[in-house]
């Protein structure tokens, strides 16, 4: 897989390359800017992007702008975005295309080598990826009113963690449940949301992140 990394800081520029190259990942170029990161994406035609919400010169959203445009550019490149903080308005702007190959990760994340890796994989094969915090963010932004609200707490816990790109055994395994459990939760989440099931773990994520989207 062949990835290109754009960040500011030198040291977690450099322990990003290194955790992606000890997983078997080329890094075809790690930049410090927006402009760079374009170029690269252009030059090398990687797999995915893995890239610092807030670049140089002014820190507030250029990292984001550019992986929108390297994405918008370059047929749906994946796009893995890292962030400080949890910035809502940043996560709705990835999600708003509606389409696969979107991630956004809290940089803490970077530590849990292995979660950080699974996020660049899962992005890269087209799949979503949205840290547990940003989900629950959305999730409570969006619980006040329509059919979000209507929710019980289990389907609640159900749909952060389809969010978060989990697959039904996965859900079932964190919420020490059964598997046929978790799919009747699943088919009352999209009857209550009013929308259309699939056998499609990708389809299905990106039409519930959709709705948070949208609410």
């Amino acid at each position: 897989m062949r990835v290109v990394i754009a960040e500011d800081l030198f040291l977690l520029r450099d322990g990003l390359t290194r955790l992606l190259e000890a997983s078997g990942m080329e890094v075809t170029a790690a930049v410090e800017t927006g402009d760079e990161l374009l170029a690269a994406v252009a030059a090398d035609r990687p797999d995915i992007a893995v890239v610092d919400v807030r670049l140089p010169p002014g820190f507030t959203d250029e990292g984001l702008r550019a992986a929108l445009a390297a994405r918008q550019a370059h047929s749906g490149l994946p796009v893995l975005v890292l962030s400080q903080f949890v910035e809502q308005l940043y996560a709705r702007e990835l999600l708003a295309g509606s389409t696969g190959g979107i991630g956004y990760l809290l940089k803490d994340r970077v530590l849990d080598g292995a979660q950080f890796i699974d996020a660049v994989q899962r992005v890269s094969r087209g799949g979503t990826v949205m840290d547990p915090e940003v989900i629950s963010r959305l999730l409570t932004h969006n619980s006040s009113a329509g059919p979000v609200s209507t929710l019980s707490p289990r389907e609640r816990q159900v749909l952060a963690l389809m969010a978060e790109g989990r697959s039904n055994a996965a859900i079932a395994q964190q919420l020490v449940i059964t598997e046929r459990a978790v799919a009747k939760h699943t088919a009352s989440i999209f009857v209550r949301l009013d929308l259309q099931p699939s056998d499609d773990d990708n389809r299905r994520v990106l039409a519930v992140l959709a709705y948070l989207n949208n609410g």
